[in-house]
C-alpha cells in the first residue's frame, strides 16, 4: 500500500499564509463528526461534514466512523503550525506498530479526487492521499492554520465547529515529517451525529 501523507513538495512550499481565509458554510442538514480525543489533549472536536463539497469522501468517513473503525486510532503525524493527521485504520491503532502508522488505509477502494475551490483554512478537515490524486482512503488531517498551497490539491470535506482548543493541544510530532515520538494522542471514539 502506498504511503498516504502530504507530498514532500507541498511541505517544501511552506505553510501558506497564516491569515484567515474565507470558507463556505456547511448545509444545515449535514452530518457532524464527533471525535473524542484522549492523551495529552483531552476533549471533543466536532466537525461539520460537507457532502456538498465531497460526497464520496464524506460517505467514506461516515461509513468508517459508524463501523467503529476510527476508535482507538492515533494522530500519527502532527506538524506545529500546519496540521494533525490521523485515520490509518489499518496500522494506526493504539498498541500497534507505530513505524507503519500512516502507510495504511481501509479495506475499501481508494477514492477519486473531489477537489473544489474551498480553501484549507484553520479548522478545515482534508483527506490525506499519496502522490496520486485518486488515492485517498481513510486518513484525514485537521488544519492548525491556513495552508493555501493545499488549495485545489487535496479534498476539503469538513470544518471544525467546536474544539479548536482540543486540536491545538494534540501532541506534536518531533520525528521525520512530523512523526509523533512516544505515545501519540488518539481518537478514543468517533461518532456521527445526524
Amino acid at each position: 500500500m502506498h504511503k498516504r501523507f502530504f507530498l514532500a513538495a507541498s511541505l517544501a512550499l511552506g505553510f501558506g499564509a497564516l491569515s484567515a481565509t474565507a470558507q463556505t458554510a456547511a448545509p444545515a442538514d449535514a452530518p457532524v463528526l464527533e471525535i473524542t480525543v484522549a492523551g495529552e489533549a483531552s476533549g471533543v472536536i466536532r466537525i461539520a461534514l460537507r457532502p456538498d463539497l465531497a460526497p464520496q469522501h464524506v460517505e467514506r468517513i461516515v461509513t468508517l466512523a459508524e463501523a467503529g473503525s476510527y476508535d482507538g486510532v492515533v494522530f500519527h503525524r502532527v506538524i506545529d503550525g500546519f496540521m494533525a493527521q490521523t485515520g490509518d485504520v489499518q496500522y494506526g491503532r493504539v498498541g500497534g506498530d507505530m513505524s507503519r502508522a500512516g502507510t495504511g488505509g481501509s479495506d475499501m477502494p481508494n477514492l477519486p479526487a473531489e477537489f473544489t475551490a474551498e480553501p484549507f483554512a484553520r479548522g478545515a478537515m482534508g483527506m490525506a492521499r499519496s502522490q496520486s490524486p485518486d488515492s485517498a482512503n481513510s486518513q484525514f488531517f485537521l488544519m492548525f492554520a491556513p495552508a493555501t498551497h493545499l488549495n485545489g490539491q487535496y479534498t476539503v470535506l469538513g470544518h471544525i465547529t467546536e474544539g479548536l482548543d482540543v486540536l491545538d493541544a494534540i501532541k506534536l510530532g518531533r520525528g521525520p515529517n512530523g512523526a509523533v515520538v512516544g505515545e501519540p494522542d488518539r481518537m478514543e471514539s468517533v461518532r456521527v451525529i445526524r
